[in-house]
């Protein structure tokens, strides 16, 4: 029942998420916020997850990439440099009969004509272009040099603080600064679910290279970006990759792709690799009056390096990995009842819980106490579910809901009640499959880490 072209298969995964614990609408008592998202108990691990790995693959197991944590509050002649103030905006038009506002290049057209979704009128205004940064005041006075912004990327604090970090981190050319954090856009028309929202975060790395590597190293970081959506659990078959063409670029990137997904509601960009030359940089220097070259030691010449930027989504990649690994199919109990299942197929490292850990009976205090024990010994290596309430098949059901990819379930034969072989044994059911085995509690460990990193 796993059908991507389902039309309804966005809103079971809404309706998942909200049942679930997932995801969220921010202020929902109030009536919601537009654009804006909260991460219940399972959606903070998701993403955390996510992000962890991320980090990892980009940062600690590579030597030639560093990390940095920007502020989010931005000096206003960062983003005036940069050209965020001048130039960072969307086309606006207004619906004179029901007075919504849109994006000029989202309003579909009918007849010929341009028709506002919401009420069906072509009676639009003039586009006008709309300033997606929000401002704010720094400080007690409401003066014109109090003015910042909450930054739109992560992107310009890496290149503000380029000189710091080289000289700091003691790298050469070529290496990268890497980043997690939040963004901010007050986008006009805020949609499908978590896609498009005004705060929202991002994976970005800056890789600083001499001018003649730039194309190369965009190749090589569009392949290393693939590589890793595919260790994520989302298969390259469901990524496309796109080649933007250069009437579509930014006026100062050489090349850029964009890895895109196949979403419920249409494939939709994941992530973004540039070349952006050495625009930003020069920006900064020529706005600052600071030096941002780098100085070869090896052929003694001095140059203001180009860069490519690996630039992802966290929360588009996170609706990405639910729709991926979200499943229905109709299951038989052996008194031959079916019923249907619903089961999120993460892969065990992005995963939010990694083990259910289950005593069969709750008011067996013998089985309650291994099974504590088995969660100790789980629990400093990895995120495990602990849940003794109601019959043991429900109990599966919830956590195949959660993604859970594995469940161990404390019985007799753990208790040695059924045979001296099966004591200290338990039973370990694998998610996708349903399938059973034993399996010695010594061994849990070495058996379930490789699966779950």
């Amino acid at each position: 029942m796993n059908n991507p072209n389902d039309p309804q298969r966005m809103e079971r995964i809404v309706s998942l998420c909200k049942r679930r614990g997932f995801i969220f609408q921010a202020g929902e008592i109030y009536g919601g916020l537009n654009g804006c998202w909260d991460y219940g108990p399972l959606g903070v691990e998701l993403k955390r997850n996510l992000k962890d790995y991320w980090w990892r693959v980009m940062v600690r197991e590579r030597d030639d990439v560093v990390g940095l944590d920007g502020s989010i509050l931005t000096h206003p002649a960062v983003l005036k440099a940069s050209g965020h103030v001048d130039t960072f905006s969307d086309p606006m038009v207004d619906c004179r009969t029901c007075k919504a506002r849109l994006r000029e290049d989202q309003v579909p057209e009918k007849n010929g004509a341009k028709q506002c979704p919401n009420c069906g009128g072509k009676e639009l205004t003039e586009a006008r272009p709309f300033n997606l940064m929000f401002q704010t005041q720094m400080g007690a006075s409401a003066e014109l040099e109090s003015i910042a912004y909450l930054r739109p990327e992560t992107a310009q604090s890496i290149f503000v603080q380029f000189k710091n970090v080289l000289d700091t981190a003691r790298k050469k050319i070529p290496f990268g600064i890497a980043q997690i954090g939040k963004a901010f856009r007050n986008e006009i028309n805020p949609r499908n679910y978590i896609f498009r929202s005004r705060e929202f975060e991002q994976m970005e790395l800056e890789y600083f290279c001499a001018p003649e590597q730039g194309m190369q190293l965009l190749d090589y970081w569009l392949e290393e970006r693939l590589r890793f959506y595919e260790n994520i659990g989302i298969p390259r078959t469901k990524l496309h990759v796109l080649t933007v063409p250069e009437a579509d670029r930014a006026f100062y990137s050489k090349g850029t792709y964009d890895i895109e997904y196949e979403f419920p509601f249409g494939v939709q960009e994941l992530e973004g690799v540039a070349y952006r030359t050495n625009y930003d940089l020069t920006q900064h220097q020529n706005a600052s009056g600071k030096s941002l070259e780098y100085f070869d030691e090896e052929t003694k010449a001095k140059f203001v390096p180009h860069v490519v930027e690996p630039s992802a989504g966290v929360d588009r990649t996170v609706l990405a990995l639910l729709c991926e690994a979200y499943d229905e199919e109709t299951v038989t109990d052996e008194k031959g009842k079916s019923e249907t299942r619903i089961v999120l197929r993460f892969h065990p490292r992005i995963a939010p819980y990694k083990v259910g850990v289950f005593p069969l009976l709750k008011n067996k205090p013998e089985l309650v106490a291994k099974a504590r024990e088995v969660l100790a010994l789980l629990r400093p290596h990895m995120m495990v579910f602990y849940d003794e309430g109601g019959a043991i098949g429900r109990r599966y059901r919830r956590q195949d809901e959660a993604g859970t990819p594995f469940g161990l379930t404390i019985d007799f034969e753990t208790l040695g009640e059924k045979g001296e072989e099966l004591r200290d044994t338990v039973t370990l059911r694998h998610r996708d499959s349903m399938e059973q085995e034993r399996i010695a509690i010594a061994d849990l460990l070495a058996t379930l880490l490789p699966q779950v990193q």
